[in-house]
């Protein structure tokens, strides 16, 4: 069987969605091929910074979560050998978003899927092969599924994770390992947790822990820490190693909610990264075919962009094609596409590189140590000097999506508002 599509989109994670829902906005419709059996829900929670929300904002999606989650203000990081407590503020850009907002993972892919056609995503699609086809002047992607289908495609977008296929197709390196790996949970309490609408961080030698209330009953945590040989995979073991190892001298706050863990939220994971210089001197598009997200640039969470800057991909490559199509009398154009992925692309690499840093250092400064230069390191010059300008790049703005409305006569009429 042979399926011709003007859009595939690989991969039903946050940049796959977001992606779908940008063309969607004006007036491309893509097809997304995920290898699950349904929507993919991997991981409790992130933490969304004023960037994601005004990307969500561009998206159209961003009023579904707002009213569902209170964004912080302040929040505190605590020294566990010394007791010490930093305070840290979070202030916005003008934004809707005036701090972070930490949100179930669940509940921001389901908005984002809300949004599309019920058949643009195709559940349990593996693909083993991508080529390209010459058809006169146009190229097209040819994507070949296990189940011995075959779909073209003018425009292919890998949205398929850290360990991408596209992202191998087109030359990137593999993502290397940064030696640590995280652990992230869901507390739920019925009867309440009591604590503020603040992130409150704990520090030690080489691990990093959090706890970030979702609303009155539910805590996100997150404990980062040097990768073992004898790490657990079994949720109960894993709760059990935090507890008793690599959390035990942590405050009883903590420990009082790792204990509170809904299992079956429980991951464990090793912590990859993209190196900057792979994104800066290697292709990350060839033609028609590109990548977002993780497939483009995974990174350390230390900054809490991962989801936020696939966000950001998701507005500015639905922008740049939106702007391609809308140009051409509503046709994807093979040649003006190649230069619309171009554009993207040269719009995001720099941007995605200096995240990747950005995220490798803060997580370096916050764990390095406890010497004295590297307590002053973290203390003085990173949360009190460095933590505000940090912020300010996560407030970052995307741009918008050119705009689509309605005639009187039923048919779709563009403008071109464009923000670079």
């Amino acid at each position: 069987m042979e399926i011709v599509e003007d859009v595939v989109i690989v991969g039903a994670g946050i940049a796959g969605l977001a992606t779908a829902v940008a063309l969607k906005r004006v007036g491309i419709r893509a097809l997304i091929l995920e290898r699950s059996e349904t929507l993919r829900s991997t991981g409790s929670a992130l933490t969304l910074f004023p960037n994601a929300w005004l990307a969500l904002d561009a998206l159209g999606v961003s009023h579904k979560l707002t009213s569902l989650y209170t964004p912080s203000s302040r929040g505190s990081v605590t020294t566990v050998a010394t007791g010490a407590v930093q305070e840290i503020f979070f202030s916005g850009n003008g934004s809707k978003a005036q701090g972070p907002r930490s949100v179930h993972r669940k509940a921001l892919l389901e908005a984002l899927a809300q949004e599309l056609p019920e058949d643009s995503i195709r559940y349990s699609s593996k693909f083993t092969a991508i080529e390209k086809q010459e058809i006169g002047d146009a190229s097209i992607c040819v994507l070949h599924l296990e189940d011995g289908s075959t779909i073209k495609s003018k425009v292919l977008i890998g949205c398929d994770g850290v360990n991408s296929v596209v992202a191998n197709w087109l030359g990137l390196s593999a993502p290397i390992h940064s030696g640590r790996a995280a652990v992230r949970g869901l507390s739920v309490f019925p009867q309440g947790h009591g604590m503020k609408q603040e992130i409150n961080q704990f520090v030690d030698v080489g691990k990093r822990a959090g706890l970030i209330p979702l609303n009155d009953k539910e805590v996100y945590w997150f404990l980062t820490c040097p990768e073992g040989e004898n790490m657990a995979r079994d949720p109960e073991l894993i709760q059990k190693q935090v507890i008793e190892e690599y959390a035990e001298n942590f405050p009883s706050k903590y420990l009082d909610v790792v204990r509170q863990a809904d299992l079956s939220t429980l991951t464990w994971a090793p912590l990859m990264f993209r190196t900057p210089w792979n994104l800066i001197f290697r292709n990350i598009s060839k033609g028609n075919i590109t990548v977002a997200g993780d497939a483009m640039h995974p990174m350390t969470p230390d900054l809490g962009q991962g989801g936020c800057s696939a966000l950001e991909d998701a507005v500015v490559l639905g922008r740049h094609i939106g702007s391609c199509f809308i140009k051409n009398g509503d046709v994807l154009v093979a040649e003006d596409i190649a230069r619309a992925i171009d554009g993207y692309v040269k719009e995001r690499r720099w941007r995605a590189a200096w995240l990747i840093t950005g995220s490798y250092f803060s997580g370096w400064v916050q764990e390095g140590g406890s010497k004295w230069w590297m307590r002053f390191l973290r203390d003085v010059i990173f949360y009190g000097f460095l933590f505000s300008k940090v912020f300010n790049a996560a407030s970052y703005d995307c741009g918008i999506l050119p705009s689509v409305s309605v005639s009187a006569s039923g048919d779709l009429q563009y403008s071109s508002n464009k923000s670079d």
